[in-house]
């Protein structure tokens, strides 16, 4: 017999590619604007020597598995799809050294970071945090992981396609602060654990999606994942 209320959520994971064992995911981490393109295209320009990176993060029951319908969520009439390269880790670290932090390392999977743009706009021009614009339900959707511990990922073409349409094309050596840099700077701020992910940033040319759009985000080397767009929830 139970001793809790109700039945507990169970452990969010996602499939290792290769293996029968999942990933235990813990949290997720995002990085806002660290591709200059992406930035510009949202009215900012990012000078790194003056700058540090900033952060949101999203429920881990908002992960979704590539193959997925997401629905149209409630409160918008602009939701954004945003395609990133996602680091796993498999180690804890807190204020690791960016020499050290390849070590934490686990893999990579291919993301999207969808987000209701009109609410997340109209809470930063009121100063107001972003959940509701980005902590949306089903809205961090994720590939299956490609084991790679203790590897820095080579520069690679990173991509999303609408309807068979080139959206997003990029490469990750574009990211202005490294998978390295995230890591340690991270790890200032949180005592990081196994199971956590870190989303690194999108390329430029996000946009909105409708009920019935197909998605189509990779990251070469990585893999792929796709994700096709609802009715309205």
């Amino acid at each position: 017999m139970s001793n809790y209320l109700f039945a507990p959520p169970p452990v969010t994971a996602l499939p290792i590619l290769g293996s029968p064992q999942h990933f235990p995911v813990n949290r997720l981490f995002f990085v806002g604007r660290n591709y200059a393109a992406h930035a510009a295209e949202m009215g900012f320009t990012v000078d790194k020597a003056r700058e540090t990176p900033f952060y949101f993060t999203k429920s881990a029951s908002a992960l979704t598995p590539s193959g997925s319908t997401l629905p149209y969520p409630p409160g918008t009439a602009n939701f954004h799809y945003e395609v990133e390269l996602v680091v796993a880790l498999h180690r804890p670290g807190f204020r690791v050294a960016p020499e050290q932090a390849h070590e934490l390392i686990y893999g990579y999977a291919v993301g999207l970071d969808m987000t209701r743009r009109d609410l997340q706009q109209a809470a930063r021009e009121l100063g107001r945090p972003w959940d509701l614009g980005k902590d949306v339900e089903h809205g961090a959707v994720c590939s299956e992981l490609l084991p790679l511990p203790g590897q820095v990922l080579a520069p690679a073409a990173i991509g999303l396609q609408v309807n068979g349409q080139t959206r997003q094309s990029a490469r990750t050596n574009q990211l202005i602060w490294s998978i390295p840099e995230l890591i340690a700077d991270l790890s200032r701020f949180y005592h990081l654990q196994p199971g956590d992910l870190i989303y690194t940033g999108t390329p430029e040319g996000v946009g909105p999606v409708q009920p019935g759009d197909q998605l189509r985000g990779w990251v070469e080397g990585v893999g792929e994942l796709s994700v096709a767009i609802g009715p309205v929830a």
